[in-house]
């Protein structure tokens, strides 16, 4: 019987998994049979996050980190190997906006959306290897790491100078570590989505204009929706993607060909 896709005994940590895009993700790897540990700024979030993953029966915790600072991501993992005992999966998804035109973007701004999307993933996934080199080295090879990016680290979109830079580095990483950790069987991708309903994109979502002129253009007719990314966070935190390493998936309904 073909099972590859089964999660049953895999840890996947996800950061900014209490919500949107992360939650979608989460949703899924406890479907498919997975331990999760989530990472949020927000307690509450973190807690209603943790019940509704809780009803697919599988091990939930979830920790209050702000990956833009370095001691809380180290204390992080740190803390969630120890209870889990394994981290295989790790969702560097955790991210902010920073629209702003480029004569008004501020450094205080650029730092801060770099800072959360391009910092915390560094963090994030260093700390991460540390664990997994450190297991393949004892005779268990593997482990995945997977950075969501975005289609503005693609193209050009105006007021985005900070967020698509920050984006743009991303993906850049993941082919760097996707070749260094390669000999350690540890797999590194990145997934750029496009336009997503979360709660960052919801000015957007209530823009008449937006939606005429710029949903308008997507191929499938609408918006993204945060479980249409559950089958990509399976297939790459599975032994279906074993061999899948330093590509970029684009989920954005079509809307990067057109």
């Amino acid at each position: 019987m073909y099972r590859p896709f089964d999660l049953t005994g895999k840890v996947a940590l996800v950061t900014g998994g209490n919500g949107g895009i992360g939650l979608g993700m989460a949703e899924a790897l406890a479907q498919a049979g997975a331990d999760l540990v989530i990472w949020g700024t927000n307690d509450e979030k973190n807690t209603a996050a943790g019940k509704v993953l809780a009803r697919y029966g599988k091990r939930v915790a979830s920790r209050k980190v702000n990956v833009a600072n370095e001691a809380e991501v180290v204390e992080g993992m740190e803390a969630a190997i120890s209870l889990m005992g394994r981290i295989d999966c790790v969702i560097a998804n955790a991210g902010i906006g920073g629209a702003s035109p480029l004569p008004e973007l501020t450094t205080e701004l650029f730092h801060k959306v770099h800072a959360v999307n391009e910092d915390g993933v560094f963090w994030t996934f260093r700390e991460a290897s540390k664990h997994m080199i450190a297991r393949a080295k004892d005779g268990e090879a593997g482990g995945s790491l997977v950075a969501i990016a975005s289609t503005a680290g693609l193209e050009g979109a105006a007021r985005n100078v900070a967020y698509g830079a920050s984006k743009g580095a991303v993906l850049s990483m993941v082919r760097a570590i996707a070749v260094e950790l390669a000999r350690y069987g540890i797999r590194a991708n990145s997934i750029a989505p496009g336009w997503i309903a979360t709660d960052m994109t919801q000015r957007a979502q209530d823009d008449d204009k937006f939606n005429d002129r710029v949903i308008g253009r997507v191929p499938m007719r609408r918006w993204g929706e945060p479980e249409d990314f559950g089958g990509i966070a399976v297939y790459l935190a599975s032994d279906a993607s074993k061999f899948h390493t330093g590509d970029t998936f684009v989920i954005d309904g079509g809307y990067i060909v057109f």
